[in-house]
Parts: structure tokens; sequence; C-alpha cells
């Protein structure tokens, strides 16, 4: 069964989601893994809920009533950089890369494993509440800050999702080195994953297209890297 958190641990997810069956199946287990819960059945409430209590994740269901879950997030993004993972029963290629442009940090398709949504949450909530401390890393005209959790190119801010951000910061913190699909879901997502590579693909296709430049290099048959400075 799954590990019960302390109460220092504890953090404060928001789920959106139409259907109480589902509202069950990923509340009960993540409150018995040590997180605080509370549930929205459409995006109009989901949005009045989480302008009224702070959270650290949202799950997100795409197909809402009243306001869908792409929109939902695009309002969330205006105003915060909360992590959320989208959940919905889409899983084409176009669906995703939508659920990317709109900000979003993973991406999970139903019928899903529970298993799999507590290490997702795990793996992102470890990340986003790290106090490590860091200077900022400068590559061309890339400036990353890591305890700000802010990136610039040329002195314009992009917005990126967590996810990006930490791909963007173990590539520029290893310059030169070749990362495989299979060490960026390891290093990065922070749990095994099982599946087809397009989230490592999809998330590298928007870092790239953000940036505007092209510093991500592909390795045919390996990987990608940041090659070192001239």
């Amino acid at each position: 069964m799954f590990k019960y958190m302390t109460a220092r641990q504890a953090q404060k997810i928001l789920i959106i989601e139409d259907e109480a069956a589902i509202q069950k199946i990923l509340s009960e287990p993540l409150t018995y893994a040590g997180y605080k819960i509370t549930t929205a059945s459409d995006g109009l409430e989901g949005i009045n809920i989480f302008h009224e209590q702070d959270f650290d994740l949202i799950l997100l269901d795409i197909m809402l009533p009243k306001i869908d879950g792409y929109t939902v997030c695009e309002i969330i993004r205006q105003e915060s950089q909360i992590p959320i993972i989208l959940l919905t029963a889409l899983d084409t290629e176009d669906a995703q890369i939508k659920g990317f442009d709109k900000l979003a940090d993973d991406y999970i398709t139903k019928p899903f494993s529970i298993k799999l949504v507590l290490k997702r949450v795990e793996a992102i909530l470890r990340r986003t509440s790290s106090d490590t401390v860091s200077d900022s890393i400068r590559y061309k005209e890339i400036t990353l800050s890591e305890t700000e959790r802010r990136v610039t190119l040329s002195g314009n801010e992009i917005a990126l999702t967590h996810l990006e951000f930490e791909i963007l910061l173990l590539l520029l913190k290893n310059k030169g080195r070749v990362f495989t699909r299979d060490d960026l879901f390891n290093l990065v997502w922070g749990y095994d994953f099982v599946g087809d590579e397009k989230g490592v693909n999809f998330h590298i296709m928007n870092l790239r297209r953000k940036l505007g430049v092209d510093y991500i290099e592909t390795v045919r048959g390996v990987g990608y890297r940041i090659a070192k400075d001239n």
C-alpha cells in the first residue's frame, strides 16, 4: 500500500474533475498518502476554489462542464506558476501539444494507474518545493536563475513550465553531455517511465519554440545536449 506522509510533508492538491468516481479514485489514495485534497466538479468551481485557497498542485481534467480544462489552465497560468497535471481521455498528439502550449507541467491519459499518478505528483512537488541555492547560469543569450526559477533570453523573460525549466537547467548544468530520453525521465520526471518517448519530445520541442534559438542539439539515435561554450 502507499506510504503515509508525515504532517510536515503534507501538501495541498486541488482536483478539478467532473466524474465523481474518478474524484474518489484520485482523492482517496492521495489523502492516504498524506496530501490534503480539495475537489471541484467543473471548471468554474475549480477557478473559484483556486482563488480562495492556496494549493501546491492541481490535477485538472480537460473535458469539464462550464469551462474546459484548457481554458482553466490558461486562466490559472495568468496568475500563478503552480504545477498543473492534466488528466484526460484525449490521447492524441495534438491534444497533448495543446496542453503543453497552455503551460501544463504534465499530461496523464485515462485510464491511468493511480501509482503512476502518485509518482508524478511526488516528483513534481519534490522539484517545486526544493530550496536548493544556486547562482545564475548564463549561456550565450540565456540567463537561468535556479533560486528565482526564472529564465530570460536577451533580457526578456521566457515563461516555462516546471518540467521545461528542469530540462533546461539539467542541460545547462551539464553542457556537452548527451542525455538519453531515459536519462531525462529518470533525472527530471523523477520516476521510472513506462511508455513511449513523446513526453520528452514534446517538452524539447516546446523549449526550442519558446526560446526561439536552437541551442538544444539532437544527437541522432542517442538523445539531447547543449554544446559547451566556445
